[in-house]
């Protein structure tokens, strides 16, 4: 099923992006181009993946672990619906909105 992506930065800038259901979003935010780094390839070693998800489409994802929780300590701008995009599957959804923190 195809899943399409809006990504929207600081500046309200919106890129959009179509996806598959169980994509890794770290991988789809690649693919669209984004650069956002992803410096450990998912080991969660790191928090340079830090995305914000939108309020409705998080409620739709498989809690966080504890070490990406651990990890999203060491992101600047975290916010309560913050994830790590390299730990993220997309949903079964019509529409996935993510954006990027104030440091991006």
């Amino acid at each position: 099923m195809s899943v399409t992506v809006f990504f929207i930065d600081q500046t309200q800038h919106k890129v959009t992006y179509q996806a598959e259901k169980g994509d890794k979003l770290l991988d789809v935010i690649h693919k669209a181009g984004l650069p956002v780094e992803g410096t450990c390839d998912g080991a969660l070693t790191c928090a340079t993946c830090h995305v914000i998800i939108d309020v409705d489409n998080f409620s739709q994802l498989e809690a966080a672990s504890d070490v990406e929780e651990d990890m999203l300590d060491l992101a600047f701008d975290v916010a309560p619906t913050s994830r790590l995009a390299c730990q993220v599957y997309l949903p079964d959804c019509e529409h996935f909105t993510v954006y990027f923190p104030q440091d991006f």
